[in-house]
């Protein structure tokens, strides 16, 4: 078939090729075309056979993951990439040099244990990210446009900003539109991602000033060990501090937390005049997440209300919907990625469907609709 999308498997080992080549040929839409045991074998078959994706093990003989894909990222049209990672703190940071080199979405092989609770978990994450790229790749693919009516409420519109875009007439159309829907000025940013979040939130949080003038809280569903490595990474290139946040963790204006991997967290108000606390526990997963962002929105709407902004972005699944709605209930604002630039469209779908959202914008757009919500 022709429209099929067609998936390049790359691995050192037999066995991991046979198991992705298998999980990947049971996704409607999608097939496998050929496999490769090395990156400079992988490089030949792209430019003869021209697959629409590629599933890049880091660690390989003759050329490894990461120098392939520094090939790749010199091609004017390469394949999207999604690596494969072990579940180690190494396999972690080499996977974010990986999304830095221009990889897609990364995915971890089964860390020992339950084989067939690995193999699931394995075969959800992929059916989620190639499931998407085959209804992303067929012309007159069904998606909910920016600006369209969805459940009765009209999503409004958000005007592209990048480096060469964030000309003072698009800042002034989004500071219109974000005036619109505005309440009270946001105190406080929630932020909900899951599959394609480390990369979309590259996108975001290197982009906040140095001065943003209130704290920025995120659940990401990602392994435990993952998380330090994100968060290192962002630190680095950012204006802003970024940490994972910790029990007693006072919230200071221009620093992001993250929910620590393994863990729930949540916000406590704090006595007059001070700022609020963070607070780690071990409390059960919610929606199979641990973290969950509906644990920590429920405690952003109950502490801060109106004076929120809530931001749903590519994921799977519904985790934060419902953390959304009680912020939106107390008068937050709410903003959904859009499709287009999701790597999966499920969360912020849930959230539009929910009629909880406020804005459908792009993720170029998001960093500077944060921005113009929390000006006091």
């Amino acid at each position: 078939m022709d429209n099929l999308l067609r998936v390049l498997v790359v691995d050192d080992m037999a066995l991991y090729r046979k198991l992705l080549s298998d999980l990947i040929n049971e996704i409607p839409g999608v097939e496998v075309v050929g496999t490769a045991p090395d990156g400079k074998i992988a490089l030949d078959k792209i430019s003869r056979d021209r697959p629409d994706a590629v599933t890049l093990d880091i660690e390989m003989p003759v050329l490894d993951g990461l120098e392939t894909l520094r090939v790749l990222k010199t091609w004017k049209s390469p394949p999207k990439t999604i690596v494969v990672s072990a579940h180690t703190s190494e396999g972690a940071v080499k996977t974010m040099e990986a999304l830095d080199s221009g990889a897609y979405e990364f995915i971890t092989k089964p860390d020992g244990g339950d084989m067939g609770r690995n193999r699931e978990r394995l075969q959800k994450k992929l059916r989620s990210i190639f499931a998407g790229l085959a209804v992303k790749s067929k012309a007159g693919a069904t998606r909910v446009p920016v600006g369209s009516v969805v459940g009765g409420r009209s999503i409004g519109p958000a005007a592209p900003v990048g480096p060469t875009a964030a000309t003072a007439g698009l800042a002034a159309e989004i500071a219109g539109k974000t005036a619109e829907i505005a309440g009270q000025t946001a105190e406080i940013v929630a932020i909900a991602v899951s599959t394609g979040g480390p990369k979309a939130l590259n996108e975001v949080i290197p982009r906040l000033p140095q001065d943003l003038p209130v704290p920025v809280v995120v659940v990401l569903h990602i392994p435990m060990e993952f998380t330090a490595a994100l968060v290192n990474s962002l630190d680095r290139k950012s204006a802003v501090t970024v940490k994972i946040g910790e029990e007693g963790m006072a919230l200071d204006a221009g620093t992001v937390y993250f929910a620590p991997g393994g863990r729930q967290m949540k916000i406590e108000a704090s006595r007059s005049g001070k700022p609020a606390l963070i607070r780690v526990t071990d409390d059960p997963p919610e929606n199979y997440c641990q973290p969950s962002a509906d644990y920590l929105m429920r405690s952003v709407a109950v502490n801060y209300g109106e004076r929120s902004l809530g931001i749903i972005m590519t994921g799977m699944g519904d985790d934060g919907v419902q953390g959304l709605r009680l912020m939106k209930g107390e008068g937050a604002t709410i903003i959904a990625q859009d499709e287009e630039s999701s790597v999966v469209f499920g969360m912020p779908l849930e959230a539009v469907k929910a009629g909880i959202v406020d804005l459908l914008a792009p993720l170029r757009s998001i960093s500077h609709l944060i921005v113009e919500r929390v000006k006091g």
